[in-house]
């Protein structure tokens, strides 16, 4: 097909026109202008200096980590008291207690520890 005064495959347009999804005469600018036959649309222009305006670069400053408050589960922390008591009673020896979450023990020669999970409602 002539465009402009030059040759452009009706292939390649009909590609760019698929693809794209634009018309036949903005196939034929771009398919032009990728050629270097004629000179770049104003919004080619424009659409190629933003893209080289880009910059993805590691800021100087490091950013700001967000405090987080760890909330104390005092339910937990009840339940693993008692049960130290109840180990200690039966004559196990409680060897660590992790904040709220676990117990380690030894009883009788074996090394034992109690996982403690609190599991979240279902949601509704």
């Amino acid at each position: 097909m002539k465009y402009k005064g030059f040759e452009v495959s009706d292939e390649l347009i009909d590609k760019y026109v698929e693809s794209l999804e634009i018309s036949i005469t903005e196939a034929c600018d771009l398919i032009l202008e990728e050629e270097g036959k004629i000179e770049p649309t104003e919004e080619t222009k424009k659409a190629q200096d933003v893209k080289g305006e880009r910059r993805y670069e590691q800021s100087a400053k490091p950013r700001k980590k967000a405090e987080k408050v760890r909330k104390v589960d005092e339910v937990k922390g009840r339940l693993l008291a008692e049960l130290k008591t109840l180990l200690e009673g039966i004559g196990a020896d409680v060897t660590a207690v992790k904040t709220e979450t676990e117990i380690a023990f030894s009883y009788e020669g074996a090394e034992y520890t109690f996982k403690l999970t609190k599991h979240r409602p279902p949601k509704k």
